[in-house]
């Protein structure tokens, strides 16, 4: 690696350091005013944002990026109302430093309390989203960490323009400006640089394709927080509901392609089949969706024959996977041998068959007779989010503010020693 890459890694690393010390104790009042002002920035700036979004969407079309990935890089004004709206919706979280996690006395006299307090420096890498330049920065804050933000080549521009709001909040409510740092070069040596920084970052959270996390799994030395593929499937039982069921699986796969909560294969058991038909299929044919499937589906217009790889494939396109299976210990077979531990959903009125469903699959998120694109931070009341961790090591699922903490013990005692 180009010695500038690990200069560069240690000035922003060690001002990073020196942030994060001072943001361990910082009061939650002036972390609310930071983000608070930094929203008012994102409004204002409205128009120097969108003029660089378009530079990075000209940039991204030259490159030959998907449709998918350019929805996910597209900003307009609705989008940048968005992003300011989900800074003040982490503003109003409660403070995750401090709080009592638990405590209890012992017999020997000492009185023990797990405290919640920040990780240190959080490493983030991603791809294409500009917001998560935003998202990431506000959780980082909230949660007391400082933060080093390396985004995708294709939305430089964007980020740009979003982190200078987020730098003028930072100032603006007195705290320092390295508490939220992005990498200002393209190159993709900042990359191996981040995940080998042991001395300044505490851990790594990727977000992005399969290419970036595998990457970033093969090549870290510093811990990561796990966001592997969204394999997200939808099941629809013997005893879904057919309207509920077509509302869910439609909006499941085509609101947003591009996203990680977008289903990636639908499971219909043989008893859904025999009472409806192929309607769900015919549902995702009529709005443009490829069905990719086999055996009996392949009689339904406009499907074509799923390949062996199709089942287990992030498409992030439009497109699915579609298969048959017997009963819900079908689906929980299916699952287990393809899924990526993201996000199932299990469309049933049967109590006993949501309760297997949820009781025998291990994903992160697990959803009934709702749709996987659910699959937020910001949905499930976080404000937002860093990405969706499919490990099962410290945090799980949506990342917000209360998973960027650790915690330490305080210890109390009335001059005890051990005998």
């Amino acid at each position: 690696m180009d010695g500038q890459f690990l200069d560069l890694m240690t000035r922003i690393g060690s001002a990073a350091r020196e942030a994060a010390a001072e943001l361990a104790f910082a009061p939650p009042e002036q972390k609310t005013a930071g983000l608070l002002a930094a929203a008012d920035a994102i409004d204002g700036s409205v128009d120097l944002i969108l003029d660089a979004n378009a530079k990075d969407m000209d940039f991204a079309r030259g490159k030959g990026i998907s449709p998918a990935m350019l929805d996910r890089l597209r900003l307009d004004g609705g989008r940048v109302a968005g992003i300011a709206a989900a800074l003040r919706e982490v503003a109003r979280q409660p403070d995750p430093v401090g709080r009592v996690l638990e405590e209890w006395d012992r017999p020997n006299g000492l009185q023990i309390r797990r405290v919640a307090t920040p990780l240190g420096v959080v490493g983030v890498i991603y791809e294409s989203r500009p917001n998560v330049t935003a998202d990431a920065g506000a959780l980082c804050l909230k949660a007391g960490n400082a933060v080093i933000l390396r985004g995708g080549s294709e939305s430089f521009h964007s980020s740009v323009a979003i982190h200078g709001c987020m730098v003028l909040g930072l100032k603006k409510a007195g705290l320092p400006e390295a508490a939220i740092q992005l990498v200002p070069v393209r190159d993709r040596d900042m990359v191996s640089a981040m995940l080998t920084a042991v001395d300044y970052i505490d851990v790594i959270v990727p977000r992005g394709g399969k290419g970036l996390v595998g990457l970033v799994q093969r090549e870290a030395r510093v811990p990561v927080f796990a966001h592997l593929e969204g394999i997200c499937h939808v099941y629809a039982d013997g005893a879904a509901d057919l309207e509920k069921a077509r509302r869910v699986v439609l909006n499941a796969k085509t609101r947003r392609t591009g996203i990680c909560g977008s289903a990636e294969c639908l499971l219909i058991d043989r008893a859904f089949y025999a009472k409806h038909g192929a309607v769900l299929i015919e549902d995702l044919v009529k709005a443009g969706v490829e069905v990719r499937t086999e055996g009996e589906l392949l009689q339904v217009s406009g499907t074509v024959e799923a390949q062996l790889d199709d089942f287990g494939r992030e498409f992030l396109d439009m497109i699915i996977a579609a298969k048959l299976v017997d009963g819900v210990d079908g689906a929980i077979a299916h699952i287990r041998r393809y899924g990526s531990n993201h996000t199932e959903a299990v469309l049933t009125e049967d109590d006993a068959v949501a309760e297997r469903f949820f009781q025998r699959l291990d994903s992160a998120i697990l959803m009934r007779n709702a749709s996987t694109q659910f699959a937020d931070g910001g949905e499930f009341g976080m404000g937002g989010e860093i990405g969706i961790a499919t490990g099962k090591m410290h945090a799980r699922g949506p990342v917000g503010a209360a998973q960027l903490c650790s915690f330490k013990y305080l210890v109390t005692g009335d001059g005890t020693i051990r005998g």
